[in-house]
């Protein structure tokens, strides 16, 4: 593989007190009791408004969601990095990858600014040559659209190219885009790799290093 396209969330980072936080401050902003983690955790994946529209549910009118968002993405701004870090052996990893000549891109339904700001604060920036969010094109993941970009923008043939995630968003992605995928166990939703059936499985990202370098999982 000489392209790899990582997921942020679940994948790269694990964001999942700072989302659940920003969740939690909208609905005590709209008056809402605060909702279990575990629980908005099951609801990332899809961006912002899909969590927004989960977080606080089918009742809820389009004026309050509206509402609820620009509050959630505020605070969350705010607040992107108090807990964040990056899952143990990214950082080590991103670094043999990028060692070994392989071009590698950030596609997340995130906001976009947000995504870089995370990725840089996190110091892991240099790694990738591009990082897209679910605002940077028209459609999000699932749609193809990010993979078919990144594609033409590093040469690289579809056959060659992986799409790395932690839910079954990412691999009806790279499914859509006609390219491999690796899903990751130790994400927000591992249990949605059970039905889309990555090609390849990993506990941790190491295993995918020593896969794609050395021939082994």
């Amino acid at each position: 593989m000489d392209l790899l396209i990582f997921d942020l969330d679940g994948t790269l980072i694990d964001s999942r007190l700072d989302l659940a936080n920003a969740v939690n401050a909208t609905r005590t902003h709209l008056g809402m009791g605060p909702l279990e983690n575990e629980r908005v955790y099951s609801y990332v994946g899809n961006g912002a408004p899909v969590l927004i529209r989960r977080a606080l549910g089918d009742q809820a009118a389009e004026a309050e969601i509206e509402e609820a968002l620009e509050f959630f993405l505020e605070y969350y701004r705010e607040h992107e990095l108090d807990n964040t870090t990056l899952y143990p052996g990214v950082a080590e990893s991103l670094a043999r990858l990028q060692a070994a000549g392989k071009r590698m891109a950030v596609l997340t339904n995130k906001p976009v600014r947000m995504s870089r700001a995370i990725v840089e604060g996190l110091g892991v920036s240099p790694r990738f040559f591009r990082v897209y969010g679910g605002n940077s094109f028209e459609f999000k993941k699932p749609n193809p659209i990010g993979v078919d970009t990144l594609i033409g923008e590093a040469g690289v043939g579809r056959e060659r190219t992986m799409m790395v995630g932690d839910s079954s968003v990412d691999v009806h992605t790279a499914r859509n885009a006609g390219i491999p995928c690796c899903g990751v166990t130790y994400g927000f939703q591992p249990e949605t790799l059970a039905d889309a059936a990555p090609d390849l499985l990993v506990d941790r990202m190491e295993q995918l290093v020593d896969y794609l370098l050395g021939g082994k999982a």
